[in-house]
């Protein structure tokens, strides 16, 4: 598989270099990271310049190979992350621009390229986390509306956002994976409740969400009644598939400080620690082919990502979590200073395992679906 970019990608790789260096040093500082309106606003003022800049597009109109290297520079160059519009432009919007009727692209996909809504998830639910088809949040047909009941929970960015990303069951007694819809719920519609929550770092980007009765109108339904598993896979290979690769070339830079801080702190000289991060340089330079080889079969299938993406998802959780405990060594007692750097990153990512699909589900992924291995009774 060609794994090399073409001429015209090369092209838009230094035109973005070119607009990347003339435009980031105007920008203001970055709110306090609990200030999440402030942030939302920061988050979305630099989206609206990339749509101004005609960047914002690369999201869903430009190749696959496009987007890896938007994300790849983009990250380099230390520009905004996508922060507060993180679910609307890698997870929701690529699902709605798969998925969707020409009427939710036309509605949904331009606010969310302008930096004008923000959207949030919708899955997880108390009882169903890693087991999501078992998820019991209600939806029941009323005329033109659906009525929804039910709680969701680690819901990211819910407090600022306009728009979930909803997994609700319409049918009971189907089998657990069809009976579910995907909607698009407005999260100001009464009846819905936003409680934060804090993480272990501190922070608060997740939050419990309660549903009384909200009515969700039909047309807002993404794909068929119960046939939101399937649309859900396509969610999640997004999110599996494509949404960390700014983070892999971000802990490609981690790595180079900690050896630049390891050699000024004496700590360089533990032969064990050197080969400790040798080995993290090598495994981060696999991760990233990995994603380059993930892309270039996405772009061979449609552009939606296959399954190698929960080969990639289930070795980049580990290797972030071992990253940041060989920071942890670098650090020696400093490890424990919450002020300085990469300390708050080793606690996050303790939930790398978890996230986007838990790494005992990604095996299972592996074993079935590309080992052909059979499903456990």
């Amino acid at each position: 598989m060609d794994l090399s970019y073409t001429s015209e990608e090369e092209d838009f790789r230094a035109r973005l270099r070119e607009w990347l260096a003339k435009v980031l040093p105007a920008l203001p500082p970055k709110p306090s990271p609990d200030d999440w309106p402030g942030r939302r606003a920061y988050d979305l003022g630099w989206q609206r310049m990339l749509y101004d800049a005609g960047y914002a597009e690369v999201h869903w109109d430009g190749s696959p190979s496009v987007r890896l290297i938007f994300l790849e520079e983009t990250e380099k160059a230390g520009a905004p992350y996508v922060g507060a519009n993180f679910v609307g432009l890698l997870h929701a919007g690529p699902t709605i621009a798969a998925e969707g009727t020409p009427e939710q692209r036309a509605r949904w996909l331009p606010p969310v390229l302008r930096g004008d809504e923000v959207w949030c998830q919708g899955f997880s639910e108390p009882d169903a986390g890693s087991d999501l088809a078992s998820l019991r949040t209600r939806a029941w047909r009323d005329g033109d509306d659906y009525v929804v009941s039910g709680s969701k929970i680690w819901t990211s960015h819910a407090e600022v956002a306009d728009w979930c990303e909803l997994l609700v069951r319409t049918d009971p007694a189907a089998p657990r994976h069809r009976g579910i819809t995907w909607l698009a719920m407005p999260m100001a519609a009464p009846g819905v409740t936003v409680r934060p929550l804090r993480t272990l770092a501190g922070s608060a980007e997740f939050a419990e969400v309660f549903l009384d009765e909200v009515r969700v109108p039909v047309a807002n339904r993404v794909g068929a009644e119960n046939d939101g598993w399937r649309v859900t896979m396509v969610t999640l290979s997004f999110e599996r598939g494509t949404a960390f690769v700014g983070e892999v070339v971000a802990c490609r830079r981690v790595l180079g400080e900690l050896a630049r801080e390891a050699r000024e702190n004496g700590r360089w000289d533990d032969p064990a620690l050197r080969r400790r991060l040798g080995r993290l340089n090598a495994e981060f330079r696999a991760l990233w082919r990995l994603t380059q080889w993930n892309v270039s079969e996405a772009e061979a299938s449609g552009g939606v990502p296959g399954t190698g993406g929960s080969v990639f998802k289930l070795r980049y959780s580990h290797a972030r979590q071992e990253l940041y405990d060989a920071a942890a060594d670098v650090l020696g007692t400093e490890s424990l200073d919450l002020g300085r750097p990469w300390v708050l990153d080793r606690l996050s990512s303790l939930s790398y395992t978890i996230a986007a699909g838990t790494s005992q589900i990604q095996r299972n992924i592996v074993a079935e679906r590309i080992l052909g291995l059979p499903k456990g009774r």
